[in-house]
């Protein structure tokens, strides 16, 4: 027993020292960044051991308020610099060299596959030259039908619960996106619309959940410890469910329509002046369906969509793999490194949005565009890695949404301060889109 015990303790002594030598030898210039102190295996993970789930963001933009725009923390021994000012997402997201997604993208493999979101090198140059003709603007000009057909059966979902009660929107709203996204990439309905409850929507919503709490543990990525865990059962039976159904499945239109609603409820004079654009375009016939040049047409429409997304983005992060050593805000990033650009921080900055925690459509005036850093607003990423359809989103968000708003008033229930964001992959409320609709 004392001899197990002896080799027990020499192995963590060697562990540790490995990791402490590792980390001086060929991380030294990483440890000139501010931050929170690093320890042995653990890096800087210990700080969130006892933070709760839904006080992850909190916790995080504490840190990011003490330490940025510009720290370093690790992941185990994995280390992270974290940016968030314009002038250093610029460099990073137009760089033609820094294309690579993290290592911790891999742990999406099993659920996305390598293809456009995943993949690196050649393999991504493949997939980005296959898929942009499918985003030519001839083609979205057919998915508007589409678009309108479940604006359509959302309304007549929605109308039963507008008698002023307060109800979860999302699951709604993740339904009507997730038979459009299925329709227009796959040509096929899958009805999620009329269905009670779909398995493939909370499968969706419990494998990002496990995705995330693999990234952020450190005794969790590697596949052997992971592999005999209660969690990795319960990834692969969500899984199963995925892949039963279509292996592309991330709800960022849905939670980026939530939020809309939810700023909406809030900001009822906002609201007015959407729905007396909307009037304005469909006067002669306000049921009729809207046509690409009626999407397009909705100016006020898609500044509230772009401020939501300021506020509120989608994916309020993304992460790089260093393949060369580059300068950012006057420190030395060394190859093989993880940079984490903050969105949701950038968006945030106040030297660029004057009261940035407001929320203001006019933000997004053309004379206030014009004046401001251009890596300011990023949220579908920029440079030769951006979202390859956000043309599709912004369409798909117009369309819904003007059903929406054309048919229902938005109240909201829940103060934004009271609001326990998740930041599993999408950036949602933790409790649910809780609002109250009264028939216009």
């Amino acid at each position: 027993m004392l001899d197990l015990t002896a080799l027990l303790l020499t192995a963590i002594v060697v562990a540790v020292s490995a990791s402490i030598i590792s980390r001086k030898w060929r991380w030294s210039q990483v440890e000139k960044l501010p931050g929170h102190v690093a320890l042995p295996l653990l890096g800087t993970t210990y700080v969130d051991f006892f933070t709760k789930r839904e006080d992850r963001i909190r916790s995080f933009d504490e840190v990011c308020k003490k330490f940025g725009p510009i720290f370093r923390f690790w992941l185990g021994p994995y280390p992270v610099v974290h940016i968030s000012k314009p002038e250093y997402m610029e460099k990073v997201l137009s760089s033609s060299e820094i294309i690579d997604k993290s290592h911790f993208y891999a742990f999406l493999y099993p659920w996305l596959g390598q293809g456009l979101l995943t993949s690196t090198g050649s393999k991504w140059h493949m997939h980005r030259k296959m898929i942009t003709p499918a985003f030519h603007f001839r083609i979205l000009d057919n998915f508007v039908e589409i678009f309108a057909e479940n604006g359509e059966i959302l309304v007549e979902k929605l109308k039963p619960k507008a008698d002023g009660k307060a109800f979860d929107m999302y699951p709604f709203i993740t339904r009507c996106a997730l038979d459009i996204i299925c329709e227009t990439a796959m040509g096929t309905s899958v009805n999620a619309q009329n269905q009670t409850q779909s398995a493939y929507v909370n499968a969706v919503t419990r494998i990002s959940e496990l995705t995330v709490e693999r990234m952020i543990n450190p005794w969790m990525q590697s596949d052997f410890i992971f592999e005999r865990t209660s969690s990795a059962k319960e990834y692969y039976d969500q899984l199963k469910i995925l892949h039963g159904f279509t292996k592309k499945g991330h709800d960022t239109t849905s939670v980026a329509m939530s939020w809309v609603l939810v700023l909406l409820g809030h900001h009822p004079d906002i609201q007015e002046k959407i729905f007396a654009e909307q009037d304005d375009i469909f006067q002669d016939d306000p049921k009729r369906r809207p046509t690409t040049h009626d999407l397009n047409s909705m100016k006020y429409l898609e500044m509230v969509i772009k401020e939501a997304l300021r506020l509120y983005p989608s994916v309020p992060g993304v992460s790089r793999r260093v393949t060369k050593e580059i300068e950012v805000g006057g420190y030395t990033v060394p190859e093989g490194c993880t940079i984490f650009l903050n969105i949701r921080q950038t968006h945030r900055d106040p030297d660029q949005w004057p009261n940035p925690e407001f929320f203001d459509p006019d933000n997004f005036l053309p004379d206030r565009v014009q004046g401001r850093h251009p890596y300011a607003y990023v949220p579908f990423s920029a440079g030769p890695r951006n979202c390859i359809g956000q043309k599709f989103a912004i369409l798909e968000e117009k369309a819904v949404l003007s059903y929406v708003l054309r048919n229902f008033r938005v109240e909201t229930v829940d103060r934004l301060e009271d609001l326990q964001l998740i930041g599993e992959l999408v950036l949602r409320p933790m409790n649910g889109v809780n609002l109250r609709l009264l028939p216009r």
